[in-house]
């Protein structure tokens, strides 16, 4: 554990042994990269946790050395107020920031998984949130916050732990991932695959990454996570002074950035967790996983979103009051589309607000 910088935050790589994955599958030796800000001991009982997103990380807050992915709505006074709240957040399990993930050491074979690391789904994320959080002594969540997969990952807590959980904040996440968005997914995966560094995952071993494939899949993310309208405004068909169409450029720059940070097989996994995302998979229908959950909940839709349309995020929350959930809707209106959940601050400040200050639920124990 190490104390870093400003409003006590801190960070821990936290044990929680072997984990038995939905797959039938063991991984031993499982480790839990989190970070927080606030006082742990303190604020035990008001703890918020923050999911994140496919390529996002355990830093959700500002530090002096580096901006967090939801920094201006963290601190002393913010929506997700450290003087009442510790804010933890930790990378995903699968992801390559401290979590066990294709990049760990396998200890059967003192060599990294890279690609034979188990595949997993949402809900393995969370049972080993939910494993380090209880390590760390947190007995309940006065709220849990997330995007995109994040959001995905907000769901599963409300209704795989509903005991736990009080408020839940969802944004820009389904409750079935779509034929349309596995549709993305496939291609991004077939883009690293067929990269012939890949070597069916093995890449570590031959000294190699397959950075041509993950470029050209980020490429291809990039342009679901913004709008036609953002990228006409900005690019139009302008030529930058390399020759190269400024929107490609624009794409390539952000496809080479994610290739220095993330690592190919863990995008992988984590695409192939999102496939497998539904609410009411072995719960029955979706009204049954509905009827588990007894947290506030809040389902916020993006305009324009190409993934996740509002409308459908709309109908989500229709759905979840028809089954007794007390649910409630909200919309950011942006530009940005999907990626607005990490770009739009001021209509998320107001929405964090608004969705925390909902009363308590009456009757937290699970039905």
């Amino acid at each position: 554990m190490s104390e870093n910088l400003q409003d006590h935050a801190s960070s821990a790589l936290v044990s929680v042994g072997a984990v038995k994955l939905e797959n039938g599958e063991t991984l031993n030796n499982v480790v839990v990269y989190v970070e927080w800000v606030g006082d742990l001991l303190r604020h035990r009982e008001q703890a918020i946790l923050l999911c994140h997103a496919l390529t996002g990380d355990a830093h959700a807050f500002d530090t002096a050395e580096k901006p967090g992915w939801w920094g201006p709505l963290i601190g002393a006074g913010r929506a997700l107020d450290t003087e009442r709240h510790v804010v933890l957040c930790m990378n995903v399990l699968g992801g390559c920031s401290g979590t066990t993930g294709p990049l760990s050491m396998c200890d059967t074979t003192g060599q990294p998984y890279a690609g034979q690391f188990p595949e997993i789904t949402i809900r393995d994320m969370v049972r080993v949130q939910h494993l380090a959080l209880c390590a760390l002594g947190i007995t309940r969540l006065y709220a849990v916050l997330g995007g995109s997969m994040g959001g995905m990952q907000a769901l599963e807590w409300a209704c795989s732990y509903p005991s736990f959980v009080l408020h839940a904040v969802v944004l820009a996440a389904p409750l079935v991932f779509s034929a349309i968005a596995i549709g993305y997914n496939a291609v991004m995966r077939q883009a690293i695959e067929r990269d012939p560094a890949f070597h069916q995952g093995d890449y570590g071993r031959y000294g190699v990454i397959p950075k041509d494939g993950l470029t050209v899949a980020r490429m291809l993310g990039m342009i679901t996570y913004r709008t036609a309208s953002l990228f006409e405004e900005r690019f139009g068909r302008s030529i930058s002074d390399s020759g190269m169409l400024e929107v490609e450029r624009y794409l390539v720059y952000h496809g080479e950035k994610l290739v220095s940070r993330f690592d190919a097989n863990s995008y992988l996994r984590l695409l192939t967790a999102m496939d497998g995302h539904h609410l009411g998979r072995d719960r029955g229908t979706l009204a049954d996983a509905f009827a588990r959950i007894t947290a506030r909940v809040t389902l916020v839709g993006i305009q324009d979103d190409l993934l996740y349309p509002p409308d459908s995020i709309r109908l989500a929350a229709c759905a979840a009051r028809e089954a007794g959930v007390d649910a409630v809707y909200k919309e950011i209106a942006s530009v940005y589309g999907h990626d607005a959940f990490l770009l739009e601050f001021e209509q998320l400040d107001e929405i964090f607000r608004d969705a925390l200050a909902r009363a308590v639920p009456r009757n937290t124990i699970a039905r």
